[in-house]
C-alpha cells in the first residue's frame, strides 16, 4: 500500500516538474542544447543536468518552465521526453523547436536559471498533396502546338521534402503528353490533338516524396480530364465518307449516279449510293453548307437545292438526241468560308427502254469439282471446261447486258460467284460424293429486274475424270470401284447358279421314281412311254370295257384274242413277213422287277396321222420280248432310251 502511495507521489512530483536534491546543487549548470526526431517515444533521453554546490548546502528544488516544458520531465539528473501514443511529436504541428528553462531554488530563492533548446528533426511521414485548383478538368485547343506546355500540376508536402510529377504511362492516353522536368509539374504535348477523333482525353498524374537521408517514400496520383476544343479547321465532305487510310480523318468523296429515260421529266433525282449530301469536318463547329452545279447542268436542265443539295430534271431529254450520260461537278462550301470547299462528280445515265428481263441460256447448269486439299478452286462442265453461268438481255445487240450482277441465293459458305459468272469453291472443305443445289440470281442494277437458275455440281474424288458429255455421266460413277461392282456381279451370278443346281437336284429326285417303274420287258412294238406302274394295273387294263390306253405315238387298243403262236420264233417271223396284218395276237410278257408275273395281252396300236390325212389302223405283233433267260438282264439294267427304242422298231419293221 505504501508503495502505491510512493509511486502516485512520484509521478506528481514529475508532473510540476520539480525535484528535491541536496544543497549546493545549483551551482556549476549550463544552458542545454539538444535534438530530437519527431514521432519519438516516450522517456526518450533529451539530455544530463551538469549543477554542482559544496557539500553542506542546504536542500535546492528544480523546476521546468516555459512554452513547452510540458513536452519534458527530470529523472534523476537527466532530461527526458515527455509524448505518449495519442500525443505525438509532431514537427509539423510544434514547429522545428522545443523551448523550456531549468531553474534552481534554493530555500526557494532563485540561485540559478537555464535555457533548454530542443531541435525536432523532421521525419518524412505525411503524404503530398495537390493543389485542387491544378487538377480540375481544363481544355485544350486541338490546334495547340506540339512541345508547347499546355498545363501545370502542383503539390505540397507538410515534411516540406522535395516532390517530383510523373505520368502512369498505363493510362490510355499517356502518349499525347510528356513531363521534361519531374520537379517543374510542367506537361508538355507530344502529340497534336484533333477534335474529330478524340473529344476528350485523361491521364493518370504522379506526385512522389522522398527524403535524401531516409528510405521512407510517399506519393499520391489523381486522374487529370483534358477536354479539346473544336476549332474551324477542317473542310466539309460528301457522304458517304470513305477515309483514305485507316486512322486518318481524310475522305474520298464518292462519285453520284442516277438512270433516266427519254420519258422523265420535272422530277427529282434518286441517287447511287445515296442522295447528295455532304457534312463540315468539324463536328464541334457544324458550319451551315452551300450547295452549287459548277459545270454540266445543260442549261438549265438539271438545277440543284443550294441548302439540301437535291438535284432535279427539269425538262426530258430530247429524243432526237442520241442517248448519253451527263457529267455535273457540284461544289459544296461553308457559308461563312467559301475557300473551305469540297468537290464530288454526279453522273446522269439516259437509258433506252428496258423490254425484256435479262434470261439465263438455260435452267440449269451442270458442274463438276474434284476433292482436294487447295483453299480454292474453279467449278468445271462436261469435257473440265469451265462452268460460267451466262444470262442474255434481248434490250442489247449483242445481248450483253454490262450491268448484270450474279450473287447466290442464299448465300453459301461453301461457294462464290464472281460478276464474270464463274463459280468458286473452297475445295478444301468439301467430300467426294457430295452433290449441291445453288441457285444463281442475275440481276440487272439499272432495271432492278432478276433472273434465276439452278447449278448441280457434284464432288469427284481425287483421281477421277470430268465427264465428258451429258450421255457418259450415267457412267460417272460406273468405274468409281471395279472391284466392289465385280465382287458384287460375282455374288449375284453364285447365287443364280445355286438356285439352278437346287432345282435341277429336285427334278432329277423326281423323276427318278417314274424311271424305274418304267418296264425294262417292253422293247418291241411298244413305245418305252407307255406307263405300266406293275402287271396287275396293265392286266386290269386289258379287262377293262374300253379297252385302250394312251402311249406316247398313239391310242393303244385291245381286239379280240387269236389263237395262240405255235411259238415266239414264229410269230416274230410272221410280223415280220406281215407287218400289217394283224392276224396273229401278241403275246407280251410283262414281268415285275422280280419276274414273278407273265401273262399274254393283245393290244393294237392305233397310229394317229395328222388332221388332214387318213387315220390307219395297223396292227403290230410284237416279237423279239426277252425271254425268261433274259429278264434278269432287264431288271439289273436300267430302261432303254428314246433313240434305242426306236432303233428297235425300225429293225422290227
Amino acid at each position: 500500500m505504501s508503495r502505491c502511495f510512493c509511486l502516485l507521489l512520484w509521478q506528481a512530483v514529475l508532473r510540476v516538474s520539480c525535484h528535491v536534491v541536496t544543497a549546493s546543487l545549483c551551482l556549476g549548470g549550463s544552458n542545454i542544447f539538444a535534438s530530437v526526431r519527431e514521432n519519438s517515444p516516450m522517456g526518450l533521453f533529451i539530455s544530463n543536468i551538469s549543477i554542482r554546490s559544496d557539500p553542506g548546502a542546504n536542500a535546492v528544488r528544480l523546476c521546468l518552465t516555459g512554452p513547452n516544458a510540458n513536452w519534458f520531465y527530470l529523472e534523476r539528473r537527466t532530461i527526458r521526453l515527455n509524448s505518449s501514443a495519442s500525443r505525438v511529436l509532431d514537427r509539423e504541428v510544434l514547429g522545428p523547436l522545443l523551448i523550456a528553462e531549468l531553474t534552481c531554488y534554493e530555500d526557494d530563492i532563485k540561485q540559478s536559471h537555464y535555457r533548454i533548446l530542443v531541435e525536432i528533426l523532421n521525419e518524412n511521414d505525411n503524404k503530398p498533396k495537390f493543389l485542387e485548383e491544378t487538377i480540375q478538368p481544363f481544355s485544350i485547343s486541338e490546334v495547340a502546338a506540339v512541345n508547347s506546355v499546355v498545363f501545370t500540376v502542383k503539390a505540397t508536402d507538410t515534411d516540406g521534402d522535395m516532390i517530383s510529377y510523373s505520368i502512369d504511362q498505363s493510362s490510355e492516353d499517356a502518349w499525347f503528353f510528356r513531363i521534361d522536368l519531374p520537379n517543374s509539374g510542367k506537361v508538355v504535348l507530344d502529340k497534336a490533338l484533333d477534335y474529330e477523333s478524340r473529344t476528350r482525353l485523361q491521364i493518370i498524374m504522379w506526385a512522389q516524396v522522398k527524403e535524401s537521408n531516409t528510405e521512407e517514400m510517399f506519393n499520391i496520383s489523381t486522374v487529370l480530364t483534358i477536354n479539346i476544343e473544336d476549332v474551324d479547321d477542317q473542310y466539309p465532305h460528301f457522304l458517304p465518307c470513305t477515309p483514305v487510310s485507316p486512322g486518318v480523318p481524310v475522305c474520298m468523296n464518292p462519285t453520284y449516279s442516277a438512270n433516266i429515260t427519254r420519258k422523265h421529266q420535272d422530277s427529282v433525282l434518286e441517287f447511287s449510293p445515296g442522295p447528295i449530301r455532304a457534312k463540315d469536318g468539324d463536328r464541334g463547329i457544324n458550319a451551315p453548307l452551300l450547295y452549287t452545279i459548277l459545270s454540266g447542268d445543260d442549261h438549265g436542265r438539271f438545277v440543284i437545292d443550294t441548302k439540301t443539295g437535291e438535284i432535279r430534271l427539269t425538262r426530258a431529254v430530247d429524243a432526237r438526241r442520241p442517248a448519253a450520260n451527263f457529267t455535273l461537278t457540284v461544289m459544296v462550301c461553308q457559308v461563312e468560308d467559301r475557300l473551305k470547299y469540297s468537290l464530288a462528280t454526279v453522273l446522269v445515265r439516259v437509258l433506252s427502254e428496258n423490254s425484256f428481263p435479262p434470261v439465263f441460256n438455260t435452267t440449269t447448269f451442270k458442274g463438276f469439282i474434284i476433292q482436294s486439299s487447295s483453299p480454292a478452286s474453279i467449278v468445271s462442265t462436261y469435257g473440265n471446261q469451265v462452268l460460267q453461268v451466262q444470262v442474255s438481255d434481248r434490250d442489247f445487240s449483242d445481248g450483253v447486258n454490262p450491268s448484270i450482277r450474279f450473287f447466290l441465293h442464299p448465300p453459301s459458305r461453301l461457294y462464290q460467284v464472281t460478276q464474270e459468272g464463274v463459280l468458286i469453291a473452297r475445295t478444301d472443305q468439301l467430300q467426294a460424293f457430295d452433290r449441291h443445289i445453288l441457285q444463281v440470281v442475275a440481276r440487272d442494277e439499272e432495271s432492278g429486274e432478276e433472273a434465276s437458275a439452278s447449278v448441280d455440281i457434284e464432288v469427284l474424288q481425287r483421281g477421277q475424270a470430268v465427264p465428258h458429255g451429258a450421255f457418259t455421266e450415267q457412267q460417272l460413277f460406273g468405274d468409281v470401284d471395279s472391284r466392289l461392282a465385280g465382287g458384287i456381279a460375282a455374288l449375284i451370278s453364285l447365287m443364280f447358279l445355286s438356285a439352278f443346281l437346287f432345282l435341277l437336284l429336285g427334278f432329277m429326285r423326281r423323276r427318278r421314281p417314274q424311271e424305274a417303274n418304267i418296264l425294262p420287258a417292253i422293247t418291241a412294238g411298244l413305245h418305252p412311254k407307255v406307263s405300266s406302274s406293275s402287271p396287275e394295273a396293265l392286266a386290269h387294263q386289258a379287262s377293262s370295257p374300253s379297252g385302250s390306253f394312251h402311249g406316247r405315238h398313239g391310242l393303244y387298243t385291245r381286239k379280240k384274242s387269236l389263237p395262240p403262236p405255235t411259238s415266239s420264233s414264229s410269230s416274230a417271223a410272221d410280223s415280220r413277213s406281215r407287218p400289217h396284218l394283224p392276224t396273229q395276237p401278241s403275246e407280251v410278257s410283262l414281268s415285275d422287277p422280280a419276274g414273278r408275273c407273265r401273262f399274254q395281252t393283245d393290244l393294237v396300236v392305233v397310229v394317229e396321222e395328222p388332221q388332214s390325212g387318213v387315220h390307219s389302223w395297223e396292227p403290230d405283233v410284237t416279237a423279239g420280248l426277252p425271254s425268261a433267260g433274259q429278264s434278269t438282264q432287264g431288271r439289273a439294267g436300267t430302261p432303254q432310251s428314246d433313240e434305242e427304242v426306236r432303233t428297235d422298231q425300225s429293225r422290227d419293221t
